[in-house]
């Protein structure tokens, strides 16, 4: 732009510094946008796009918002991935000489949002970064609206699944990659096959493990690595340097809140992979991601937004220490026994506001006056809270007591000086209560009263002077005066002097009119610009507690999900299991807590018995639609309940410490991968055998569904059989239509048949939801066609050729034979559904291909002659 206006100057030497963002520009009352970013703008927000002047007669397109509405148009671009950069005025316009100075006050990406009607409640925001070198992952995330920071490091495997997992469970919404990770499509690709977050790329200017290190040391005020456990962790320590050195850039202010980093192990807790999290709807259903009909749809009784977010990573992350799940289970139960001290906790969670994202909005200077008294009716419940805390007997609760900080001299500071309803805006003045402070309550004293004196001194100027007309007014040009009309100029005072002529009237002011006019409206502006900087006073001293209130929101947020395992277990007739480490699993009268919640009465309990010994494999065999898959899905689930510390669906429940669950469940391609049903479905399978141990649980519905019927057949056998091996000898439930394995039974003693039990009636089968002891050698297809509505003329012709393919009988070729061999016999018997023809004789084959148009009468009276001798030769 040549010659462009000075303010246009300005904008466009902020833009050149942040050319990957949307520049929201503060004129006035507006944030206002420019040229490509007004376009863009324009056609997201969906508002008027217009031009300015921008300079020698140009016009640039523009567009702009509402500073006081920023926010619902800053979460529509963010939601659609969007970088805002939003420059403020960083003088007073009162006093600037020329332009107004101007800067970049902050950057908001999708993984540094703070304000409230961008989050979603329930949800944490993650912002996470990823480093890698010599085969270790390096992982930090932080939610900037809690204060959550964490970090860990990864080894490095086939695939980096364990680091994918991790991503998949922790869900952020942003992550920052190095520069190599970030250009590899393949890795790029991983990241975002569960999720859609915003890839960014970390800038690296110089030595990337020095810049990090510099931050760290910046950021925790010279601690060590060692005091932050990090100094075996060198890769885990370059995430958190970058995320530290990213929020730094982007939001430009001290991050002294995020000060209580916490070093986690993955081993530390159960390890459950994308598929398994997806397949047994853990915190969102697979069909269409939603919460309701998933595990915390049920468990999810929780009264604050704290323990809503705490409860899906309890979810996520089953226990693997016995007693730490054994305290759980203690407290839950003396929570459930407790009736009186359940029902006073439930109604004081009610009354917590978001400790976490409140205290965040404080650290960084975005709470208002209405956030501190959120603040305060959170922390005058405390005490009461701490006082039921204590009539119970259980250590965990102890523990929990001990850490209760109830934050009275904070809640003092804010009932002292905050009024009880205060204002939003932090400029306008009504924030400050009466006695906190002298000066402001001296200035409110007059711009109060200043308005009585001036009514009190129009009535004496009227008795003073005789003219009852006489009226003090105001406005912002000439400020306080005294009107009086023309018909009355004789009776006007010499010490009145002359302000404003009017077609009817004459305007005065006097010395003390115009004395009490300096006072009121100076205590006015001086009141707002005081009530300012003490908020901002208070706003601060309250930040100095950011670490107490951080470790107070979690107590409370721990004890909200402890009385939501316990409220839940009451209402759905659960039970405490027992937890051993024996690699038992005894579930009696188990049920589906999902499905039991959907249905209602009626749910028909199944019991489960399995160990590492005797009873390791359990064969699953019975028709479509009988409940297997959903019995399976419950024995997992009760499991993974249980390790959360939550009582189970079931009658009893002995449950053996589980490492890992595995999940194979339901057909579905990968078409953005290339990926077919069946590729999948072994890529899965894979996973598993790489994976399971002895103390892992492995649920497999259907195994080779995918090929042919053989091919499946073998692939299912041959995964039994090294499932078995001492390597892994991992609990498993296997559902299958493959009848030919239930023969595994007879060899391996450590292999189980069970079914699930039908009714059949005049061609009809009643499904009876019970698991029962033996196999079975039908499928019922046709049948459960028929409940589909199958067109009957289909389902005729499959019953002819089903008689077709019993007559045959592909299973009588095998049986009798070494049950080891029978997948690997030389025939290949391949089931079809029509009867292949025999092949063709060379003579007929001939004909077929013969060309009559190029063949002359001679030629073709030799060929017949030669097809006689051939088919006189064979017989």
């Amino acid at each position: 732009m040549s010659n462009p206006t000075p303010m246009m100057k300005q904008y466009e030497s902020i833009k050149n510094n942040h050319k990957d963002a949307l520049l929201f520009y503060r004129l006035g009352d507006f944030y206002e946008m420019f040229a490509e970013d007004a376009m863009i703008a324009s056609r997201e927000l969906e508002i008027a796009l217009t031009a300015r002047d921008g300079g020698n007669g140009t016009k640039i397109p523009m567009c702009g918002v509402p500073f006081h509405a920023v926010d619902g148009y800053l979460a529509k671009l963010i939601a659609k991935g969007y970088k805002i950069a939003i420059c403020e005025q960083v003088e007073d316009p009162k006093t600037a000489k020329g332009i107004v100075k101007r800067e970049v006050v902050r950057i908001i990406t999708p993984g540094t949002v703070l304000e409230t009607n961008m989050l979603q409640e329930t949800n944490a925001n993650y912002l996470l970064a990823i480093t890698t070198r010599d085969g270790i992952f390096g992982i930090a995330y932080t939610d900037i609206s809690t204060g959550e920071f964490m970090t860990t490091e990864i080894s490095e495997e086939p695939g980096a699944e364990k680091l994918f997992d991790e991503v998949s469970r922790i869900q952020p919404v942003e992550i920052i990659l190095p520069t190599t990770l970030y250009h590899d499509k393949s890795f790029r690709k991983q990241l975002t096959r569960t999720s859609q977050p915003t890839l960014t790329k970390f800038s690296e200017d110089q030595d990337l493990y020095s810049d990090t290190m510099d931050q760290i040391q910046k950021h925790f005020k010279g601690r060590s690595l060692e005091s932050l456990g990090l100094s075996s962790l060198s890769e885990a320590a370059i995430a958190v340097g970058m995320i530290l050195i990213f929020l730094s850039g982007t939001q430009k202010r001290d991050l002294a809140y995020l000060e209580d980093l916490q070093v986690y192990s993955v081993s530390s807790f159960m390890m459950i992979d994308q598929s398994t999290r997806r397949n047994l709807e853990l915190t969102a259903t697979m069909r269409d991601r939603q919460r309701k009909g998933s595990l915390l749809w049920v468990l999810d009784r929780t009264n604050t937004a704290l323990g809503a977010r705490l409860i899906k990573q309890w979810i996520e992350k089953p226990l693997l220490n016995k007693q730490d799940i054994i305290n759980r289970l203690k407290a839950v139960e003396e929570l459930m026994n407790n009736v009186f001290a359940r029902e006073d906790l439930r109604q004081l969670l009610k009354k917590i506001y978001d400790l976490e994202r409140l205290m965040s909005r404080i650290a960084f200077g975005n709470a208002n006056p209405r956030d501190l008294i959120a603040l305060k009716n959170s922390l005058g419940v405390l005490p009461e809270i701490d006082q039921v805390i204590k009539t119970l007997q259980h250590h965990q609760f102890s523990r929990l007591a001990e850490r209760l900080d109830p934050i009275q001299d904070i809640y003092q500071l804010i009932e002292k000086a905050i009024q009880d309803e205060p204002p939003v805006s932090i400029r306008d003045g009504g924030i400050i209560k009466e006695g906190y402070h002298e000066e402001v309550d001296e200035l409110r004293a007059i711009t109060l009263h200043g308005k009585q004196w001036i009514a009190q001194l129009e009535g004496e100027e009227k008795t003073r002077t005789g003219i009852k007309s006489l009226k003090i007014g105001f406005n912002k040009v000439f400020g306080y005066y005294l009107e009086v009309t023309k018909a009355n100029l004789s009776l006007v005072p010499d010490h009145y002097m002359r302000k404003q002529t009017l077609s009817n009237a004459e305007r005065y002011i006097t010395e003390e009119l115009k004395e009490w006019e300096n006072k009121i409206l100076g205590a006015g502006e001086k009141l707002a610009l005081r009530e300012f900087s003490l908020f901002n006073e208070i706003r601060e001293k309250i930040a100095l507690a950011a670490k107490r209130i951080q470790q107070t929101a979690l107590v409370v947020a721990q004890l909200d999900v402890l009385l939501s395992f316990a409220q839940v277990s009451l209402d759905h007739g659960y039970v405490k299991p027992e937890i051993t480490e024996d690699g038992t699993l005894r579930i009696i009268d188990g049920r589906h807590p999902v499905v039991e919640r959907i249905t209602g009465s009626g749910y028909i309990p199944n019991d489960t018995y399995l160990d590492n010994l005797k009873d390791q494999i359990c064969l699953l065999t019975g028709p479509n639609m009988a409940g297997k898959s959903t019995y399976m899905r419950q024995v997992a689930l009760c499991v993974l309940m249980s390790q959360i510390g939550c009582f189970v669906p079931a009658a009893s429940a002995k449950i053996g410490l589980v490492d890992r669950i595995f999940t194979r469940v339901g057909a579905a391609d990968d078409l953005a991968g290339g990926q077919s049903t069946f590729m999948v479905e072994m890529n899965e399978t894979a996973n598993i055998l790489r994976h399971a141990t002895k103390d892992s649980l492995i649920i497999l519905d259907e195994i080779g569904r995918g090929t042919s019927t053989y091919d499946g057949l073998s692939i299912a056998w041959a995964v039994v059989e090294y499932i078995l091996k001492p390597q892994i000898g991992a609990k498993t439930l296997f559902a299958t239509h493959y009848h030919e394995l239930t023969e595994l039974a007879e060899k391996y003693p450590a292999v189980k048949n069970y079914s699930v039990a039908v009714k059949e009636k005049d061609g009809e089968i009643i499904f009876l939801r019970k698991i029962i002891p033996g196999g079975t050698d039908k499928s019922y297809g046709i049948q459960v066609a028929k409940l589909a509505g199958l067109p009957d003329e289909v389902l005729t012709r499959a019953k002819e050729i089903l008689l077709d393919l019993e007559e045959t009988d592909i299973s009588l070729d095998v049986k009798g034979e070494n049950n080891s061999t029978i997948y690997e016999k030389n025939h290949a018997l391949q089931m079809s559904f029509f009867v292949p023809e025999p092949p063709k004789h060379p003579v007929i084959a001939e004909i077929e291909s013969l060309n009559l148009n190029n063949l002359t009468p001679l030629d073709a009276l030799l060929k017949i002659n030669q097809w006689q001798r051939k088919l006189a030769n064979q017989d």
